[in-house]
């Protein structure tokens, strides 16, 4: 993340009982501009606000409707509990900053940011994994259309895998598409150059 967010006219969602802490963090979050709502029930997934500040210490797992800590949406835990099954529950649910409790109005910014960042940084590695799992799903095809290339220009595998290469840099299409298009028939075979 490049820059800090504006968090202005953003729905936090406080899970938590009302106490002191609360309070004071309902005040920081509107102070910088955001909408909040408190409760102490599980939260839909039909009704997902901007971001989440869940009570990590009396948690449990369907108060969040997400598993495996890749949240749609950015998540702060508040902890006041060194208890390591406490920590872990809030990794757990996608946690990218704590807030340590009793709350510091210090600390809530920084958290929300640090939150966010974290958030953004997950999304784009999962996107990145996403797109290189789906190119090897497909190295099949490159290998086909390879194959392809060499009975058609007698030529080996590292020159048919050359002309394959050229051939989609020009075109300007990713290899595992033109192979596919290759495999297919619906491009013809590329020219031995």
């Amino acid at each position: 993340m490049k820059n800090t967010p504006n968090f202005t006219g953003w729905h936090v969602a406080i899970l938590h009982r009302e106490d002191s802490n609360t309070e004071r963090l309902t005040r920081q979050l509107k102070l910088l501009g955001l909408r909040t709502s408190l409760r102490w029930e599980p939260i839909g997934a039909h009704e997902l606000p901007d971001m989440v500040i869940v009570d990590a210490d009396q948690g449990w797992d369907d108060l969040l409707p997400w598993s495996g800590g890749n949240p749609p949406l950015p998540v702060v835990a508040l902890l006041g509990s060194e208890a390591p099954g406490r920590i872990a529950w809030a990794l757990e649910q996608g946690a990218g900053a704590i807030i340590a409790k009793p709350v510091a109005t210090s600390a809530v910014y920084p958290a929300l940011v640090m939150a966010v960042s974290i958030h953004e940084e997950r999304r784009a590695i999962a996107e990145k994994l996403q797109y290189l799992e789906e190119r090897v799903r497909l190295r099949p095809l490159v290998h086909a259309a390879v194959q392809k290339l060499m009975a058609a220009h007698d030529v080996d595998e590292e020159r048919a895998y050359a002309i394959l290469r050229n051939c989609a840099m020009r075109r300007r299409l990713p290899m595992e598409q033109l192979s596919a298009f290759i495999v297919g028939g619906a491009e013809p075979l590329p020219e031995a150059s």
